[in-house]
């Protein structure tokens, strides 16, 4: 990831050196996905798409546009408009601001009939944007006003302007609370943030019309930019954090426990406090922390152990505290856990660190960290971990970890990985797809990157059109172990044709690797392909830089090649025979 996008970046270089940065981006990146994106402006939307643009590039996403006319955002939704339809989006952006707004009220007007009117007004675009594209939508809240004509007042009376909007905005939020795919961007926070005198600058609406200052764009742009990022599954996972000068002040070894900075003593200490319990906020969200220190083991465990540290050797799936390179640790650490080091975000004071690690181990991103005090604007501006969804299995991530560090663990005490297995006691639960999780099917089809034959993305519409249709065999596998449930952990999809099962998309989460749980999911498939006189199962492995370790996979299984071209583009080919004997002997299948 280019270090110009990552919070703080400078907008003013963003906006001269787009075309430049453009270039750089595609030349260098791998394995992008393509996403159309549809932006429609209550406003001069140009540059916010340009900038849009970068950062979903840093991100791994290759973006194409439709943009609405000037203001045409009403009708574009609303309207039949046959290139819009043409061009079938996958997300779309409605960008309005506050001086959308059709009316605010007078001191005589009926306010809730006025407030109503316009909520109405969003609602029918969402429900009619819904019916025709059913993708995902973001609509941007409002912004509060450029002034207030009664001063104070202006928040608590009905009639005023402030009053209105804020009341708005709370009809949106229950709107999203209610309809899934339906997301805001929250205008109101960035214009604070950035500065409502700025944001709100008279001089780029009446000369450019654009609703927001020019140098405001960019911010604007990163968080939708985030929110699309979250959907398509490209939020990071977890931290990997330093320790002295990180999580407390000083140097432990040198220092002693009782000589760092940490704990309400002294405004130092109080500093390093906050950060600690923001870190361990994350924890509810299934964010993993884990700990990358150059320090003896006794000490860095001793600093985890001083009274008033928030964070405890519990909130740690993985603590590496010794004298190795720390980008050595790091991709150590991410092996632990089966996750890719590009998913994990690297906190460390020390800039020669954080450039070691963000150049030996590509796609790692170690934000730029100045004083204490500003860790956390820092980090929680970049939305590493922007929350669009959350399922039960990101609530229970964290203990998931534990438990496949009990499980490597407990492998390390047998020689015969098949009794480990044995061992492990498992049970499946692979079923047709279900409401209940078609959230999480979506979400693994968009996280998966390792073991994805196809890389082919889904949303919670797609999985629920999948699901009620019968011309496809949907799967979805649990996995539970005496060291806890997995939860569910893979997918199946697959369209049929005539006597031809022709799979779509075949993921599984990285932490049930080698678990033989990709065996009883093709026992099932086989077994749902003879309930319907299905005589062969065409499989494809499309190669990426991230899918190698499942190139061999139908090979695996007991498929035949058909065909391979020059990129590396295979296709397999299954029989279905009535002499087809299960793969899976280690896994007992619920009924």
């Amino acid at each position: 990831m280019r270090k110009e996008l990552i919070y703080p970046f400078d907008p003013s270089y963003l906006l001269e050196n787009r075309r430049k940065l453009r270039k750089q981006l595609l030349a260098e990146s791998d394995g992008l996905i393509e996403k159309k994106i549809a932006v429609l402006g209550g406003s001069t939307t140009a540059a916010i798409v340009q900038m849009m643009e970068l950062f979903l590039l840093n991100y791994g996403i290759k973006p194409s546009f439709y943009e609405s006319e000037y203001n045409k955002y009403y009708e574009d939704a609303i309207f039949d408009n046959p290139e819009l339809e043409e061009f079938n989006p996958d997300v779309i952006y409605v960008f309005t601001t506050n001086r959308n707004i059709t009316k605010y009220p007078s001191m005589s007007d009926d306010v809730d009939l006025l407030l109503n009117q316009e909520y109405t007004k969003y609602e029918n675009i969402w429900k009619s944007l819904k019916k025709r594209y059913d993708c995902p939508i973001i609509q941007n809240n409002f912004e509060l006003p450029y002034y207030r004509l009664m001063g104070n007042k202006e928040a608590s009376d009905i009639h005023g302007k402030v009053n209105f909007i804020t009341r708005l905005n709370m009809m949106f939020y229950e709107y999203a609370q209610n309809n899934e795919n339906f997301y805001i961007c929250d205008i109101n926070y960035i214009s604070a943030d950035y500065g409502l005198k700025q944001w709100m600058d008279p001089f780029y609406f009446h000369m450019y019309k654009y609703a927001v200052n020019m140098n405001a764009i960019p911010y604007v742009s990163f968080n939708t930019a985030n929110i699309i990022k979250s959907i398509f599954g490209k939020n990071k996972k977890g931290f990997v954090l330093d320790l002295d000068n990180t999580l407390w002040g000083g140097v432990i070894g040198d220092d002693g426990v009782e000589g760092i900075q940490l704990g309400p003593e002294e405004s130092g200490g109080q500093v390093y406090s906050e950060f600690q319990r923001y870190l361990k906020e994350h924890k509810q969200l299934g964010i993993i922390l884990n700990i990358d220190s150059k320090n003896d083991y006794e000490n860095a465990i001793a600093g985890l152990h001083h009274p008033d540290s928030e964070l405890s050797e519990d909130d740690f799936v993985e603590i590496k505290a010794n004298w190795e390179p720390k980008d050595v640790n790091f991709k150590t650490i991410s092996e632990d856990i089966n996750l890719l080091p590009e998913s994990l975000v690297f906190v460390d004071d020390n800039p020669a660190e954080r450039h070691i690690v963000s150049e030996q181990l590509k796609g790692v991103v170690a934000p730029e960290l100045n004083s204490v005090e500003h860790f956390i604007e820092t980090i929680d501006r970049n939305g590493f971990f922007e929350v669009t969804t959350i399922s039960d299995d990101d609530l229970k991530r964290n203990e998931m970890y534990k438990q496949n560090a009990k499980r490597a663990q407990a492998e390390a005490g047998f020689k015969d990985y098949k009794e480990y297995l044995l061992s492990l006691d498992m049970k499946g639960i692979i079923r047709p797809f279900e409401p209940l999780y078609y959230e999480r099917i979506s979400q693994l089809s968009n996280k998966s990157n390792q073991f994805n034959l196809t890389t082919h993305r889904y949303t919670v519409n797609d999985i629920e059109r999948i699901a009620e249709d019968a011309h496809y065999i949907s799967l979805y596998g649990k996995l539970i172990d005496r060291f806890g449930d997995n939860g569910l952990v893979s997918v199946v999809i697959a369209h049929i044709d005539d006597e031809t099962c022709d799979v779509d998309l075949w993921i599984m989460s990285c932490r049930v690797l080698k678990r033989d749980l990709e065996y009883a999911m093709m026992d099932e498939l086989v077994k749902h392909c003879k309930e319907k006189g299905i005589k062969r199962i065409i499989g494809h492995y499309y190669p990426t830089a991230k899918n190698k370790m499942v190139r061999d996979f139908y090979d695996l299984q007991g498929f035949k090649l058909l065909a391979e071209d020059t990129e590396g583009n295979k296709t397999y080919q299954f029989d279905v025979n009535d002499d087809y004997k299960n793969k899976n002997n280690v896994i007992k299948i619920e009924e």
